[in-house]
């Protein structure tokens, strides 16, 4: 399967549309090119693009502030997460481990019915001698 081409659809309202057919009639390209150099940047960038003016775009390379925003996290924080992914790890592997057990004892369990002697079966047959306890 090779890679197709699939077409996405959506509704905005009439002065989105009209915003977004002078961007494409500005740079010179057609309305669905707008659309497609979009979604290749969301796809290239994981998702974290964020549309704004050129204007604008200028004044945040000056401030120092980029896009997506980064945030420092303590190597504190990083530990206790991994931690706790291994720990999580751990306990579903033990969780498998239970479960291969009751699926053992409940095989164990159906192949010996035979062995299993009811009490109550005992009290019934005449062909066995009684005895008492005196």
């Amino acid at each position: 399967m090779g890679n197709k081409n699939k077409t996405i659809s959506f509704r905005v309202n009439e002065d989105a549309f009209e915003t977004l057919r002078d961007i494409a009639e500005e740079r010179d390209i057609s309305l669905s090119a707008v659309f497609r150099d979009y979604v290749e940047t969301l796809v290239a960038h994981d998702g974290q693009v964020r549309v704004v003016p050129e204007a604008e775009l200028e004044n945040m390379d000056g401030s120092g502030a980029s896009f997506p925003p980064k945030i420092e996290v303590p190597k504190s924080f990083v530990r206790e997460h991994e931690r706790l992914e291994l720990e999580a790890d751990h306990l579903r592997e033990q969780l498998e481990e239970h479960k291969r057990y009751v699926n053992y004892l409940r095989e164990q369990l159906e192949d010996g019915d035979d062995d299993v002697i009811q009490l109550e079966d005992l009290d019934g047959e005449p062909d066995e001698p009684s005895f008492r306890l005196g």
